[in-house]
């Protein structure tokens, strides 16, 4: 009955060919657009997501404080060989860890100076690194000599400097001392945007010892897993592990690190304190960007898709009365209201499907042909899409729920003129076409 009920329906669409088209192809450009305004965000959220833990974030993050004074404190990790251990033994997902060093700093040139967050990393123990930071000058590999720094073209022209120049290096010490370092600018990389206009990288060593902290102390520990979907749960377990462990940790805070000095600091207590974060957790000051863009898909889409009901209805109401006589001849011969229903709500499922369809498939063509392209990113919005070229990710998951979103929404709106086409009385229709 199923079979037969399609063609019916298939050749009720087929009879208004070009009305029908039209309506199929608004509905193949709003599934279109959804489905590459998705790919953005997705592309751009995946973007975030590889950028971001290459430069300042792991999936799942093992930091924290330590105070001298109650109202002292630094973002320190103590005795972190042990702590690297034991989320070991708490974490069967990781894939690899890296130690990082946490640093703010004054950096001076000859003629500029600026603010910088550095990072200090093991070059030689960053799988990651590499296939990030894309080198402008210089060599990664020096990055292995002390008192060496790595920054990006656009600190490079503020600060006025090239590799091979010396830059000093101001900060505050987690004793409340300023100290100084001479390093020299060894790399000089290409910006990935937003992450890239205030970070800045160097040996760890060197870091620790402008910090004037031994082997033993470092600022955070990354943890790549091999399903990052798994952060949460796994920042939720670890927390708990560390705690049973017998380190004294921090309560669940989404908010990056440098956002919790100020609480941190009003605190009555000293010492070590761990705080296991996500990488969305670091990133959380960035959650506009993505917010934005999903606001701007859903206000596009909303306002096609009020455009694709309007013809929806219009259309089955054009339907409704040029099938009025075909309509009472159905009735007249035993045809149920329900049965009347179900084969425009059909149609118009039909319809629905065809046109999500090939809209679908259009939008991934567009997505595959734009990534093969290699569209540049312009400078001016490079900041916010971190991504040197426009890259769309499209999820056949998320394409398939497209799908069956809108032909679900073209379906359920065709239901108002359906109905009334199945209140017809076979009397009043067949008066109606005499």
């Amino acid at each position: 009955m199923l079979a037969t009920d399609l063609r019916i329906a298939a050749r009720s669409l087929a009879q208004h060919t070009k009305r029908n088209l039209f309506l199929g192809a608004a509905i193949a450009t709003v599934t279109a657009l959804l489905v590459l305004m998705s790919g953005l965000t997705d592309g751009i959220r995946s973007a975030m997501l590889e950028s971001a833990t290459t430069l300042m974030t792991g999936h799942v993050n093992v930091g924290g404080f330590y105070k001298i004074t109650s109202g002292m404190s630094a973002p320190l990790v103590n005795d972190w060989r042990r702590v690297l251990e034991e989320a070991k033994r708490e974490v069967p997902e990781l894939d690899f860890a890296t130690v990082r060093v946490r640093g703010y700093a004054k950096v001076v040139g000859d003629s500029a100076s600026m603010d910088m967050v550095l990072g200090g990393i093991d070059i030689a123990h960053e799988p990651g690194f590499r296939r990030v930071v894309q080198v402008k000058e210089g060599s990664l590999d020096e990055l292995a000599q002390p008192n060496t720094m790595l920054i990006f073209e656009e600190q490079a022209k503020r600060l006025g400097v090239k590799v091979g120049d010396a830059l000093t290096l101001v900060a505050p010490t987690s004793r409340g001392m300023n100290n100084t370092a001479d390093v020299r600018v060894a790399v000089v990389a290409r910006s990935v945007g937003l992450l890239s206009s205030f970070s800045a990288f160097m040996p760890a060593a060197t870091l620790r010892k402008l910090y004037l902290l031994n082997e033993e102390t470092t600022g955070a520990i990354h943890l790549y897993l091999k399903r990052p979907a798994a952060s949460a749960e796994v920042a939720a377990r670890l927390r708990g592990g560390l705690a049973r462990a017998g380190w004294r940790v921090m309560d669940a805070d989404p908010q990056p690190y440098w956002q919790k000095f100020q609480r941190v600091a009003s605190e009555d207590w000293t010492g070590q304190k761990l705080d296991v974060t996500t990488w969305e957790d670091e990133l959380s000051f960035l959650n506009w960007i993505l917010k934005g863009l999903s606001g701007l898909t859903f206000l596009l889409v909303t306002i096609l898709m009020v455009i694709v009901v309007v013809g929806i209805m219009n259309t089955l109401w054009i339907a409704i009365r040029e099938r009025t006589r075909e309509i009472g001849t159905l009735r007249a011969i035993g045809m149920q209201r329900r049965k009347v229903l179900w084969l425009f709500v059909l149609e118009a499922g039909l319809l629905g499907l065809l046109g999500t369809t090939a809209g679908a498939a259009l939008g991934w063509l567009v997505a595959l042909a734009v990534n093969a392209a290699h569209v540049k990113v312009p400078d001016s919005v490079l900041m916010f899409l971190m991504q040197r070229s426009l890259t769309l990710s499209i999820q056949p998951r998320a394409v398939l729920l497209d799908v069956l979103l809108l032909t679900g929404v073209t379906t359920v709106f065709a239901l108002f003129p359906a109905l009334r086409a199945a209140r017809l009385r076979p009397v009043t229709a067949m008066h109606h076409i005499g």
